[in-house]
């Protein structure tokens, strides 16, 4: 009996990537399957007392709008969250990975967990699958050293900045951001400029939309806010639209009977009160 050459792994798989790499060479005109561009903003940014993160709720297949209501911050650890861009399935299955490799880390040293620890096992992962995880990710945290902030890039590069923005629609969120940032912000001030920024990206993208969520972590809680804004309303419509039976013409019509054969049938009866 034939046995596999590599046993099967935890994890991600990318099996098929070299597979239709081998077939595109071996095939001429043969098109294999291509990324596709996903729409997203998020951002985040130091403030005097923590860090604040934020990001749309649209989620998109090429130009369709799959989910208006798409929760794109995820929890690592109880002061630290990331935000997720990209691939909606890779940002969220890193996410959870990271969490409970973070969970083991903390229980295994008995000391609470580090963001620059969290960054570095996450852009670990990213690079050693060589950008085939679409995940961009905007880490934010408050730990020992004070609150961090960081950006991690699908191939593993990441950098630590006051305030970053990723996703199609960090063009606008970071001219905002640039523009209106300041040290040693006030947590007010702070959450009105993120829900500026990421106003900015879901007016400025066609990728981004729906409402804006933020996350407030500070050193002694986090508070998830679901629905802090919501730029885009949806459109009326200010007259009624009727149309008489037959107005759209049928072109062809053909219908095809079912054979149906019947397996099982049960009769239960009702009991009346």
């Amino acid at each position: 009996m034939l046995k596999p050459v590599l046993e099967p792994r935890g994890g991600f798989s990318f099996e098929n990537c070299q597979r239709n790499a081998s077939l595109e060479g071996v095939l001429p005109g043969l098109r294999v399957p291509r990324a596709r561009k996903t729409g997203t903003t998020i951002a985040g940014l130091v403030f005097r007392d923590g860090v604040i993160l934020g990001a749309d709720t649209r989620a998109t297949s090429d130009s369709v709008v799959m989910d208006k209501s798409c929760q794109k911050i995820h929890c690592i650890a109880p002061q630290i969250y990331c935000c997720g861009a990209g691939v909606a399935a890779d940002a969220e299955m890193t996410a959870r990975m990271t969490a409970s490799n973070m969970e083991l880390h903390a229980l295994s040293t008995g000391r609470e967990p580090r963001v620059a620890t969290l960054t570095r096992i996450l852009r670990q992962t990213l690079f050693r699958y060589r950008g085939h995880v679409g995940a961009s990710l905007v880490v934010g945290g408050v730990d020992l050293t004070g609150p961090q902030l960081y950006s991690v890039h699908p191939h593993g590069s990441y950098s630590r900045l006051p305030f970053t923005a990723l996703g199609s629609g960090q063009d606008a969120a970071l001219a905002v951001l640039e523009d209106r940032f300041q040290p040693n912000m006030t947590m007010e001030a702070a959450q009105e400029l993120l829900v500026e920024a990421i106003t900015a990206g879901i007016l400025g993208d066609l990728g981004s939309g729906g409402s804006v969520d933020a996350c407030v972590i500070t050193a002694t809680s986090a508070k998830l806010l679901r629905t802090l804004s919501t730029p885009t309303k949806p459109m009326e419509r200010h007259a009624g639209y009727h149309f008489a039976p037959g107005t759209t013409a049928i072109l062809t019509q053909e219908v095809k009977p079912l054979t149906l054969e019947l397996l099982e049938e049960t009769v239960m009866a009702m009991e009346v009160v």
